[in-house]
Order: C-alpha cells, then structure tokens, then sequence
C-alpha cells in the first residue's frame, strides 16, 4: 500500500478504502477497481479530504453515482472521492437546496411535490445533483442551468465557495468555472405552479423514459452528445449500428444512442464499442460523434 493511503486512511474523517471495484458502483457494471476510495457524509468531511490529499500530493477525482462515467479495467490511480453518500434536501419558498450526492429525480420528486415548476420534464434523469451541474444535465427542452441560482463547492485545498450562476459559462452538457472544485450543493430558483399537473407531466416524461430507453440493462445513458441540427441516435441508427457487439457490450437495439452491458462487458468492451461506431458514422456520414460520457484512468 501506498505511503499516501497509510497516511490518508489515518487522518481522513470518513472510510478510505483501497483496491474498490468501480464496477460494483458505476451503472455500466463494468470497469476496475479505485486506488483508493473515500466515501464523505457531508461538505465539512469532503473539504477535510480534500486538504489532506493536497498536502500528501495526492490526485483527486470526484464522482457521484457514476451514471455517466467507466472507469477503464486497469483501474483509476489517486484517490477517488464519491459524494453519493452526502444527501439532503430543504426548500423555503420557491427555492430547493439539494446535496451534492441527492439523487436528480429525487430532487425533481421534491419539487413537483411542493407544486415548484422548472425541473419537472427532467424526471428520471439517472445520478446526482453535483453531477447534473457539472454537466448541465436535461432532458425534453429543460436543463440543469435553466434554474440554477447556486453552487456550493470546495477547491482543491479544502477552502469552502459559494458561486453564483452568472459567474459560470454553460452551454449544451457542459459547464466552465468548475473544474478543480467538488460541487458540495445546488440551489435552484422555482416558479409556483399547479402540483397536479406537475405531477402529470413527470409521470409523462417517466412514461416516455421508460418506452425509449433501455432500463432494462446497465448502461450510462446517451454515450454521445447531439450532433448540431441531428441526433446522435439518428446517426447512429441509420448507420444500420443498432445491435453491433463487442464483448459484453452492445449498440442498443431499443436505443441507438445507449451501449448497453447485455453480460460481462470489460470496460474495455464499452470503449472499443464506442470508438467503433465513431468511426463508423464518420466513415459513412462525415459527422464526427462527441463523447457525453466521461473515460477514467487506464484502459
């Protein structure tokens, strides 16, 4: 074991844990195992960590419920901090604050619930409320940042900042100003609106979610952006891609934008799938696929 991990695991104020397998975390099912794994309960433990692994010289990668990320088979060197663990929700007035490791629908639940509008056509989005802001999250014409007043995050150093959303840059699943900074919590701005109706139209877009995509196998949904003027999807169906293999992995044959682990996929898999169907589309059509999906460590 490391110097570092012996160190780190004696001063951290939460579990350190060595040699995890990322695949029993990530929605892929798939990927090897974290150098080391910590696992904060709240913002106080994560800015303790992240100053303690900046004084020890350690690399840090933050993650959440890894909805969106493969870790490659030969694992992910550093220390990885997950913040699935660091929950909570709390509304006044029109606005909700939600955890860094909140569930994303769980917080649309909430807001629907409390008859709070501007969120609610992004239900069932899959991971967290850290990483929905990282990214810009959404779905059906409404995003993360449509209603997003607030960041709270920690830097590299453990120091605690509050980041106002006229301060960031975002555009189409991708957010400036954040990088080097573990989001701790988010606070959006709502509009009152009719809780029934609502409640109707998540249950419409949860519908829709579950006739399209699919849930039924591990996945992290849409592995590409969309193209400018076209869809991914398209692309890729029209290629005549639905249904292609490799390993494990395959092109889904419900969804042309997901790989889909149909059983025992190697991260490995998943990337050669990926890079294969890139390449496909760009042979066939000119138009060159952008990654949604975030690629960890060594392959």
């Amino acid at each position: 074991m490391a110097a570092w991990l012996e160190e780190l695991k004696e001063a951290a104020p939460c579990p350190v844990l060595p040699g995890e397998p990322s695949a029993a975390r990530a929605s892929y099912r798939a990927g090897g195992p974290f150098e080391a794994l910590a696992l904060p309960a709240s913002s106080a433990e994560l800015s303790r960590l992240m100053s303690l692994s900046s004084s020890l010289g350690v690399p840090v990668t933050v993650l959440g419920a890894m909805t969106n990320v493969l870790v490659g088979d030969k694992g992910l060197p550093g220390l990885t901090v997950c913040t699935a663990g660091m929950t909570g929700l709390s509304l006044d007035g029109t606005s909700l604050r939600a955890a860094a490791g909140e569930p994303w629908d769980s917080a649309v639940r909430a807001a629907c619930g409390a008859g709070l509008c501007g969120l609610e056509r992004t239900s069932g989005i899959p991971g967290t409320v850290g990483g929905a802001a990282k990214m810009n999250a959404g779905a059906y014409g409404q995003e993360t940042f449509d209603t997003l007043s607030e960041i709270e995050a920690v830097d590299r150093r453990g120091e605690r900042l509050l980041l106002q959303r006229s301060g960031l840059r975002w555009s189409y699943r991708a957010v400036e100003g954040l990088d080097g900074l573990a989001v701790t919590a988010v606070v959006f701005s709502l509009k009152r609106g009719s809780p029934p109706a609502l409640e109707a139209e998540r249950e419409r877009i949860l519908a829709a979610r579950a006739a399209k995509q699919p849930l039924d196998l591990p996945s992290a949904g849409s592995v590409f952006r969309r193209p400018p003027g076209d869809y991914a999807s398209r692309l890729i169906d029209a290629c005549g891609l639905k249904g292609l293999t490799r390993g494990g992995a395959a092109v889904s044959e419900k969804h042309a934008g997901f790989i889909v682990n149909t059983g025992g996929a190697t991260a490995a898999d998943i990337r050669g799938l990926m890079d294969e169907v890139r390449e496909r589309v760009r042979e066939r059509t000119g138009v060159e696929l952008r990654l949604e999906q975030v690629l960890l460590g060594d392959f």
